[in-house]
């Protein structure tokens, strides 16, 4: 599902997914209340979400997206410009954010990804937002290490590294491990952490401050 305020913008994007033989756009929505109108009536895998429209926001559609029955994955879309909306639609329940520049690959890439449980973070951008807001909103690092104290040795390894952004199967190259130990040991995190997806897994390290 597209979800964005500017039909040119929609128009592209279709036509850019619909390339793609293992993507259908199914829906598209002009602002968030139609999008939850939408992930009704249709059931969506994933949802790329613009933050700012008319009627209801990104970040509160995400919310809602997310509450569903049947949650779609969720990709926000920004033009950035340092947004700190971005922080808010992460935190909210975002598997990831791409600039609205992002070459057209690296969308199509990024669906994909989202698809199969992995997220999708800019890599030009992901570290200056988490940073830059992440910090200021929410200073509770002896929270968040309480939290990842409850973490194995090799899950804390792995969470370090899902909070650089790097996908499974980069953690897996760089730990010695296979594809689905990876995998397996994500699955422990966010269950052991309390939160819904990798995303949200890398500001809780952030605020723990556990790569530094």
């Amino acid at each position: 599902m597209i979800v964005d305020d500017d039909a040119l913008v929609r128009l592209g994007l279709a036509d850019l997914l619909t390339t793609d033989d293992g993507i259908d756009v199914i829906a598209q929505a002009a602002d968030g209340l139609a999008a939850i109108e939408q992930a009704t009536l249709h059931r969506v895998d994933v949802a790329l979400v613009d933050v700012r429209m008319p009627r209801m926001d990104g970040i509160t559609a995400i919310t809602q997206l997310r509450a569903l029955a049947h949650p779609p994955r969720v990709i926000t879309l920004t033009t950035f410009d340092l947004d700190e909306y971005v922080y808010d639609a992460l935190a909210a329940g975002a598997d990831g954010f791409l600039l609205k520049d992002t070459d057209p690959s690296e969308i199509l890439r990024a669906v994909h990804l989202v698809a199969a449980g992995s997220a999708m973070l800019h890599p030009r951008a992901a570290r200056r937002v988490i940073d830059r807001y992440h910090h200021k909103s929410q200073p509770k690092t002896a929270a968040a290490r309480e939290r990842i104290a409850r973490l194995t040795p090799r899950e804390r390894d792995v969470l370090t590294l899902v909070a650089t952004g790097l996908a499974n199967n980069d953690i897996a190259a760089r730990l010695g491990m296979r594809d689905a130990t990876v995998k397996a040991h994500v699955s422990r995190i966010l269950s052991t952490l309390g939160v819904t997806n990798r995303v949200q897994a890398a500001l809780l390290a952030v605020d723990a401050h556990i790569d530094s």
